[in-house]
């Protein structure tokens, strides 16, 4: 609303009625939304969704959701701009993708910590002959880690689905007496 008293005041239109080459009249539907000091973000709107189209959805909607649709016109069209194909879903993707990757790395990193905290700090005991298990506390959660290198939640049974990188079958520590153990 203050863009409304800017461009009355001293008679600057605002960035759509500039843009437009037309007089800003007091009621402009524009000039709240894309005030003199913003010419690019009206340019942008205005070249992928166009003045018309704009200003009849403004008109459309209730006046306390107006903002937030400029704003979202402006991001689209911005996006538009740099990726004419996919415009704001390429960013979404991508964006997306990277929290997957961020996410997996993530997941690694704790299972590490759990496979190391089980090396260093549990001992070895054979549960009900099933083979060899190494058990470990974390603060709510109780992890066995199994000789076949599966991180175990609670009991041997029901595994959590990772995929571990060291799971590779080898015995990395040769104990003879467990040929099956990765310990």
């Amino acid at each position: 609303m203050a863009a409304i008293a800017y461009s009355s005041s001293y008679n600057s239109p605002c960035a759509a009625c500039k843009f437009l080459r037309r007089k800003c009249l007091p009621d402009c539907i524009y000039a709240p939304y894309f005030p003199p000091e913003e010419p690019h973000k009206f340019a942008n709107v205005h070249k992928i969704f166009g003045a018309g189209n704009v200003s009849k959805l403004l008109k459309e909607l209730l006046p306390h959701q107006r903002e937030d649709a400029v704003s979202s016109l402006a991001y689209e069209a911005e996006a538009r701009i740099r990726d004419p194909i996919y415009g704001c879903v390429g960013a979404i993707t991508f964006l997306q993708k990277q929290v997957e990757r961020l996410q997996k790395e993530l997941d690694a990193a704790k299972a590490e910590l759990i496979r190391l905290t089980c090396i260093e700090a549990a001992p070895v005991m054979n549960i009900q002959g099933t083979g060899y298990f190494r058990s470990v506390d974390l603060g709510r959660a109780r992890w066995i880690m199994g000789g076949d290198g599966v991180l175990y939640h609670g009991q041997p049974g029901f595994p959590v689905t990772y995929s571990f990188p060291w799971n590779d079958g080898h015995n990395n520590n040769n104990n003879n007496n467990n040929p099956g153990s990765l310990w």
